[in-house]
């Protein structure tokens, strides 16, 4: 990977900023839900508002914010050139808004239509992205395992979406497919071959970079990518080969590696030079502990066949990756990524750098501390909601909160930036 910055390849500030407005929303719409629904919605991983709440979590909050950190991340970290990056954004951010409420939609009562007219429009959302952010990342002269992680990133959520896609045709038309098998394979692709792999992708930059650590090892970040990929493709073989024992072997595996990143993480953070501690490194520090309890109760899952059988344990698995790992390291990286952007594109107008505020007056730490409280708080009642249904209901108005908290950091993030940039503006 280059060794410094493209800041000026960074795109307009309002391409990331409109997907990092929106994606809290979904998460206030996935707490309502939950509050609505109560705890039946959390007695199986297939009942309708659990399908509904893990793709407001996975496509609103998750997908909505990765994508707007990947069209900020390639041009400036890689030196990625995405062709039109405003027109890009400017069409997937409302289709992927648009296809994901039809998604729940279908879930909770709308039917096969919904999920129809849901399908194309992924298709185009995710088609123009990975067109538009695979060229960038192929033309690139960069090079690095940051850089190639990210290309397997685009590649592992190509798989999602298409597997998604058949999934969602499948109920729409009434076609007959191994649903179980094709939805543990799309479950797969979607949390390790784009979630995690772009996670740590952009890890190996961010980390070092913001949370002042000691670079990844290099053996980790060249053989994390390719090795992921094959466990998944040997995951994926079952559709073609009738296997019996080996699939419990590629999913411990795939255990072990998550495993390693996480371990790995925690170090890093536990041995830099300055320990600080701001929202990022705990909201981190939160995502890598929930992984590496993901790792634990995937491990007593698989091994266990009494726990195995009891529809509550898929759902404490889904609780802990989505808002355990994803939804806290997401936010983690918005804190530090939002008031760097504003930061640089306010450095950018020609003041003088004594005129461009410092980037803590951005979001208050304060209001950031007070949102990881918050979250930590919604994820210990989500889990315990999965053991005792009656604390669903609090549990949903905990994560509505806490996401509405979030965006409300964001927006007021958005804000500052306006009027910072109209006095610097004035003062010119």
């Amino acid at each position: 990977m280059a060794t410094g910055l493209s800041f000026e390849q960074a795109p307009p500030l309002s391409v990331p900023y409109r997907f990092f407005l929106a994606a809290p929303c979904f998460g206030v719409l996935a707490g309502l839900l939950l509050a609505w629904s109560g705890g039946d919605a959390l007695a199986s991983r297939w009942t309708a508002q659990a399908l509904a709440l893990t793709h407001l979590i996975a496509l609103g909050f998750m997908l909505q914010a990765m994508c707007g950190a990947l069209l900020q991340f390639i041009p400036v970290a890689v030196g990625g050139n995405v062709w039109r990056p405003r027109l890009v954004a400017w069409v997937v951010q409302p289709l992927l808004l648009v296809g994901t409420l039809l998604l729940v939609a279908g879930w909770l009562g709308a039917g096969g239509t919904a999920f129809a007219v849901a399908v194309p429009i992924f298709l185009m959302a995710i088609g123009v992205l990975a067109v538009a952010a695979g060229f960038a990342l192929w033309q690139t002269p960069a090079t690095g395992m940051t850089l190639w992680t990210m290309r397997l990133a685009i590649s592992g959520l190509v798989a999602t979406v298409l597997l998604g896609s058949l999934l969602a045709e499948a109920l729409a038309r009434g076609l007959v497919v191994p649903f179980l098998l094709l939805t543990d394979i799309h479950l797969a692709w979607g949390l390790c071959g784009w979630a995690l792999m772009l996670l740590a992708a952009v890890s190996y930059h961010v980390v070092p970079m913001f949370q002042l650590t000691k670079p990844y090892p290099l053996w980790f970040t060249r053989a994390f990518g390719p090795l992921l990929l094959t466990l998944l493709l040997a995951w994926s073989a079952q559709l073609l080969i009738d296997a019996a024992a080996w699939p419990l072997s590629v999913a411990l595996a795939l255990l072990a590696v998550g495993s390693v990143y996480a371990v790995l993480t925690l170090w890093l953070q536990h041995t830099r030079l300055r320990k600080t501690v701001d929202a990022t490194s705990l909201y981190f520090r939160v995502a890598m502990l929930s992984l590496l309890a993901f790792v634990v109760s995937g491990v007593a899952v698989l091994m266990l066949p009494a726990l195995a059988g009891d529809p509550r344990a898929a759902v404490w698995l889904g609780v802990l990756a989505l808002v355990g790992v994803f939804v806290s390291a997401i936010t983690g990286m918005m804190y530090k990524i939002l008031p760097f952007l504003n930061w640089l594109h306010l450095q950018r107008l020609g003041a003088p750098m004594s005129a461009v505020p410092n980037m803590k007056k951005m979001i208050p730490a304060a209001a950031m501390m007070g949102q990881f409280r918050l979250h930590v708080a919604a994820l210990a009642l989500l889990l315990l909601a999965t053991l005792q249904p009656l604390l669903a209901r609090p549990a949903g108005i905990a994560v509505a909160a806490s996401f509405a908290w979030l965006g409300w950091n964001v927006l007021g993030a958005a804000r500052r930036y306006r009027a910072f940039k109209a006095g610097m503006v004035a003062a010119l």
